[in-house]
């Protein structure tokens, strides 16, 4: 379970017949539309659900899976997580990461100072924040742009930034 990826949360029931209200925690909500089996992550429990029908409503994605019959049954299933393995990841554009490689990257600076580890990634209007946890200091805010990050390297958890004036 630890290599799956979380991409949305079962939040409610959307109906009587057993339909389910996913919150979508991906950038590619369509990708829903096409799954034929759904890893559905509850408790520890991992299991595999059929969708019979899938639908958008607002920002939710409603599932009617065939193994649910009725309210009492999907009601079960809230707050359960829908899990991917990495190899069902859409492919990025180059120089574009999914905030769970981030996550966890030690930052370092240009000099190779060590400046602690990406804790979470806040996503404004404009760009992304990434929000470094450092030793005895307070967290150090960080925003995600060309001019500041300058190397990512997810393979070795390691990003080299050039701390602009007034950041630190």
């Amino acid at each position: 379970m630890e290599n799956l990826i979380t991409i949305g949360k079962i939040v409610s029931t959307q109906g009587h017949r057993g339909e389910v209200r996913v919150l979508p925690y991906t950038d590619f909500p369509e990708r829903f539309q096409t799954m034929k089996e759904i890893t559905v992550s509850l408790n520890g429990r991992i299991q595999i659900m059929h969708p019979e029908k899938v639908w958008q409503h607002k920002k939710f994605i409603i599932i009617k899976f065939e193994e649910v019959h009725d309210m009492n049954q999907a009601e079960l299933l809230r707050d359960a997580l829908i899990l991917i393995s990495p190899e069902q990841l859409n492919q990025l554009p180059e120089g574009t990461y999914y905030i769970f490689q981030i996550v966890g990257l030690e930052v370092y600076t240009e000099e190779g100072r060590l400046l602690g580890k990406i804790k979470e990634v806040l996503s404004t209007g404009s760009n992304d924040v990434y929000i470094i946890e450092r030793e005895n200091q307070r967290d150090l805010l960080i925003p995600a742009i060309k001019q500041v990050i300058k190397k990512v390297d997810v393979e070795n958890k390691k990003m080299v930034v050039e701390l602009m004036e007034g950041l630190e």
